[in-house]
């Protein structure tokens, strides 16, 4: 958790509203919010007494040091509570409003079981369970939250950008790339700075109307009437698994490769015109040094951060390299989990480049975390279809996701292509 550090006790490190109506209502947010105010109220008070301490002792007293360390706790948690409000908001509406009779659990029991029902036998089947099915603006049902759950816990093991780039939950179609320039910084004294030096601090505020927008992601599976008899939990495990691999294909392909918004896909990493390339030295082949220079064309504030990506097929050559000395230049991870290295920057594969030839681009380095941005809006639904394949003892399932992405920093890529000419 990052810790509120003294020079920036004035600014949060986080966007805080106080009137708190961005996390939603609720007598538990508005104490957080006053929690979080007077938290750093307490910080400013601390660093002040921390100043005098050193003027007057030359170092801080270890009470002091205590005193800083419970107050960036607190904020921690109250910042930590209030991301979970958000999130629970995030998941949409529900018809009677989160406040219906019985215990949480209960609750999303009466959830469950009636999605269940739904899934069996359509909403002619539900009789009380009815009210507990949640249905979203337009009446399509909202996947229960264990379910879904679930299927987003095993999207990050299938598709390899959801573990390294940033993530960010939305309720909106889509979300502002950035709204002002990267920040500049100079050394000096404010306050007694001229016009002229003046410039060396301020960033130019320049308005900009890039967007990165949410798609709508859609799967179609059928199931047999037997299937449907099943118990709930073998029901769900094929749900979860069906839908969460059929999801992840999409999703590895549209960070990689999607075309953007133009088309209803999220923007890929080498299709933003601005991500640059790095051209290998010879036609058609790809070398050793091809690579150190890949990992040199990236800004050092990424490269130190960045991570490679690429085929299999570019993989299995990589562990062939070596050295002047003939030895390796591939380390293969000792502990399981863990991403082999090159050049002691972690690999990754995914098989969604293009067959390495002359004009391909056959890897990506840098820093995704920073560089690329995927947005999740609300949770999975589904719309049922009962009489399409019902010949066929099928009933149909339509799945529907909402889901973006799109470079956020193209500074932060560079793109290893194979010398056509």
């Amino acid at each position: 958790m990052e810790q509120y550090k003294l020079e920036s006790i004035t600014k949060p490190k986080f966007p805080l509203k106080l009137d708190i109506q961005f996390f939603g209502a609720g007598d538990e947010s508005k104490s957080l919010a006053d929690q979080i105010k007077s938290g750093f109220e307490a910080m400013k008070a601390a660093a002040e007494k921390q100043d005098d301490e050193i003027k007057k002792f030359g170092a801080v007293t270890q009470e002091t040091k205590s005193e800083l360390e419970k107050i960036n706790k607190a904020l921690d948690e109250a910042k930590t509570r209030l991301d979970e409000i958000e999130v629970k908001a995030n998941r949409g509406f529900q018809p009677d409003g989160g406040e219906g009779k019985g215990t949480p659990d209960e609750k999303a029991l009466e959830k469950k079981n009636a999605f269940f029902t739904f899934l069996r036998e359509g909403k002619t089947g539900l009789t009380k369970e009815q009210k507990a099915l949640v249905e979203d603006a337009t009446g399509e049902i909202i996947v229960p939250e264990d379910l879904d759950t679930t299927i987003y816990r095993e999207l990050p093991k299938l598709v390899v950008m959801r573990q390294l780039a940033g993530t960010r939950n939305t309720t909106s179609n889509r979300v502002r790339r950035r709204s002002m320039n990267e920040v500049t910084m100079g050394w000096g004294k404010l306050e007694t700075s001229t016009t002229q030096t003046l410039s060396n601090f301020e960033s130019t505020l320049t308005p900009d109307e890039a967007y990165l927008y949410v798609e709508n992601l859609y799967g179609l599976t059928k199931i047999g009437e037997d299937e449907l008899d099943d118990t709930d939990l073998n029901l769900q495990a094929y749900l979860a698994d069906s839908f969460g691999r059929a999801r992840a294909e999409k999703e590895a392909y549209a960070f990689l490769r999607g075309t953007g918004h133009t088309t209803l896909q999220p923007e890929g990493i080498l299709t933003n015109a601005d991500v640059q390339r790095t051209e290998t030295a010879a036609v058609g082949a790809v070398t050793l040094d091809d690579v150190i220079r890949l990992m040199y064309a990236t800004p050092a504030q990424y490269r130190n951060t960045g991570v490679f990506l690429m085929p299999s097929e570019l993989e299995m050559t990589a562990r062939t390299l070596k050295n002047g000395n003939g030895d390796y230049v591939w380390q293969p991870s000792a502990q399981a989990g863990t991403p082999n290295t090159l050049f002691g920057r972690p690999v990754y594969t995914q098989d969604d480049f293009d067959a390495m030839a002359a004009g391909a681009d056959i890897a990506v380095f840098g820093d995704f975390k920073a560089g690329y941005q995927i947005l999740d809006c609300q949770g999975l639904t589904l719309t049922r279809i009962n009489e399409l394949y019902a010949e066929e003892g099928l009933v149909g399932f339509k799945a529907k996701a909402r889901v973006g992405g799109g470079v956020v920093r193209p500074k932060a890529f560079r793109v290893l292509k194979v010398k056509a000419v």
